[in-house]
């Protein structure tokens, strides 16, 4: 996968891309969590994953970030873990995901800011392999 075609998916799964009514909305990664059906979709986990090793380059090597991409892993991360993992948090609050699913989704947005960190700081790729 090409960068700019990751870029785009990761707008995609942040649910920032303004295309609401493109396919590809419904399987981004926030957008399953948002209305929240009972089930992780690790489908959609593999292909986030998979955008985020397209621009891992990028990450490691570039002297200036592109603010998309930045705006992109930074949502993902965040209201991933404020919806689905925190006490508060809409999942939480009205009892919509199981005590499993709210582990595992900390485990996978653990794994994605740990690489995200890793990257843009040493330049390593696979920080916490176990948990993929």
């Amino acid at each position: 996968m090409d960068f700019e075609t990751a870029i785009e998916k990761l707008s995609f799964h942040c649910g920032s891309n303004p295309a609401v009514d493109d396919p590809r909305w419904e399987n981004g990664f926030l957008q399953t969590l948002r209305p929240y059906t009972g089930k992780l979709r690790t489908d959609v986990w593999t292909d986030l994953l998979s955008c985020v090793e397209a621009v891992s380059d990028h990450l490691r090597n570039s002297q200036t970030l592109d603010r998309r991409l930045i705006n992109s892993l930074w949502g993902i991360c965040h209201f991933a873990r404020a919806w689905g993992v925190h006490e508060d948090g809409m999942l939480m609050r009205n009892g919509l995901i199981t005590a499993e699913d709210r582990s595992t989704l900390d485990d996978w947005i653990c794994t994605l800011s740990d690489r995200i960190a890793m990257m843009l700081d040493t330049g390593e790729t696979d920080c916490d392999s176990k948990k993929t």
